[in-house]
C-alpha cells in the first residue's frame, strides 16, 4: 500500500536538506494549496510544488 502523505523526514531523504527545511517546505505547500494547519500534504502536492517526478519520489521514500 502506498502512502498518500509526505512528512519532513521524507523531504529530508528526497532533497538531502535538513528536517527543519522539510517542515518549512510543508508550510509553504500548505499556503500554496490553501490548506489548514491540521491537513496533511500529499506526495502529489509536494511533487507539483517542487517539480519532481512522483514515481521517483515514491521510490526514494519507500527505500
Amino acid at each position: 500500500m502506498e502512502r498518500l502523505c509526505i512528512y519532513p523526514k521524507d523531504i529530508q531523504i528526497v532533497t538531502g536538506k535538513s528536517e527543519r527545511y522539510g517542515r518549512y517546505l510543508i508550510c509553504l505547500i500548505r499556503k500554496k494549496f490553501a490548506k489548514e494547519p491540521h491537513e496533511l500534504v500529499s506526495v502529489e502536492e509536494f511533487c507539483l510544488y517542487t517539480g519532481l517526478n512522483e514515481a521517483k519520489v515514491m521510490k526514494s521514500i519507500r527505500a
